[in-house]
């Protein structure tokens, strides 16, 4: 397709609605292949700070394969070098990486892989950013999705037209909304607290899963020397435990993490400095329409067990892109030719949320001493 001047009314190949680690990687990988493709983000700026940053090593694959893991290890990473089991503030066992891995997971700020992904990306002439900007309608011609109408933060309405429309954009996609594709709850029986504070002089870059007084709590160590915690609560119940004093975590916390009880003094002193996140996933009832791809957690929210989000949505850039290619070599932008996408994912992504599932059902049995 050729791009038309104007602003107002514009055409590519391929319009990306939501650019985080997926859409951005797929904006990458589309662009460097000489397809022209717009990449739509509703936030003015990509610095935003996100709680689930975690590569395992297929994550890490991807990045490595295509070159784009050394620019952003060269921004700031961190190896953990170990998962450690805490009941009642003592440790119980550590899981140390297998012989063949150097780490059991890297923690990735966000804004480091999407600042490295978007770099790389506008060096083609191919590609085309636009942040502040929002998807508010599907473009439709005989049923089949032609592009989106979106406003900017100005007011300014823009119509993308384009062989195929991307839904990139997360958990409460308004592509998939707007495509008015069914989608099943998948039923978690807890939320989450998460705070963050910087971590004690000299900590050892780890994951830690926590079990006092049979209250769930996890910890990851970030760059720049910081601690991320998370406290799992009975779902929907945040409205009643913040009306009790916030000392009543911290008393827990501590229990959990007796050599943290200095940094979370200091730095914990309200239900303020706590994040909710309500925690859920989901299951679409298929991925793809004519012209429309669902993707990443548009297409299969994750809960935070496992880190799998990140991951899952890398793979899934790497594995439509060829679809994608092939799709508009052929001029065929049918859901039967971009089901291809879905065949190749569908079963490791729901073989991933049963697995969740088990694992939060089996939580307590891994504090079992030998």
């Amino acid at each position: 397709m050729n791009r038309k001047v104007s602003l107002m009314d514009v055409n590519y190949d391929v319009c990306i609605v939501g650019a985080g680690p997926g859409g951005a990687l797929l904006g990458y990988l589309l662009a460097k292949n000489g397809i022209n493709v717009i990449v739509l983000e509703r936030n003015e700026n990509m610095d935003k700070e996100f709680r689930g940053e975690h590569l395992n090593h297929l994550g890490e694959n991807v990045l490595k394969k295509y070159h784009l893991f050394d620019q952003v290890k060269q921004l700031g990473v961190l190896p953990m070098e170990g998962i450690e089991y805490w009941q009642n503030g003592r440790i119980l066992r550590t899981v140390s990486p297998a012989p063949d891995e150097r780490h059991v997971g890297i923690h990735v700020p966000q804004k480091h892989l999407l600042s490295v992904l978007l770099k790389e990306s506008l060096q083609f002439s191919a590609y085309r950013l636009l942040t502040g900007t929002r998807a508010t309608e599907l473009m439709l011609s005989d049923g089949k999705v032609k592009g989106v109408k979106a406003k900017r933060k100005n007011g300014e309405e823009i119509m993308i037209h384009s062989s195929i429309v991307i839904g990139s954009d997360g958990r409460h996609s308004t592509i998939r909304k707007l495509a008015k594709i069914p989608f099943e709850k998948i039923e978690h029986d807890y939320d989450l607290l998460w705070a963050k504070f910087p971590a004690p002089q000299n900590w050892q870059p780890v994951i830690r899963q926590g079990l006092v007084n049979d209250h769930q709590l996890a910890l990851f160590t970030q760059t720049n020397s910081y601690i991320q915690v998370g406290w799992n609560i009975d779902k929907g119940a945040f409205a009643e435990i913040r009306k009790q004093p916030v000392e009543t975590y911290i008393e827990k916390l501590i229990q959990a993490f007796p050599d943290l009880q200095q940094s979370v003094l200091k730095y914990i002193q309200s239900w303020q400095d706590f994040i909710l996140l309500n925690v859920q996933s989901c299951r679409c009832q298929t991925w793809v329409k004519d012209g429309l791809v669902l993707m990443g957690d548009a297409a299969h929210t994750m809960s935070p067990t496992g880190a799998f989000g990140l991951n899952s949505a890398l793979i899934d850039a790497e594995t439509l892109y060829p679809t994608i290619v092939k799709a508009l070599a052929a001029n065929d932008t049918s859901a039967a030719c971009l089901n291809e996408f879905e065949r190749y994912r569908r079963t490791d992504i729901e073989s991933l949320q049963l697995e969740q599932q088990k694992m939060e059902a089996s939580y307590r049995e891994q504090f079992v001493s030998a």
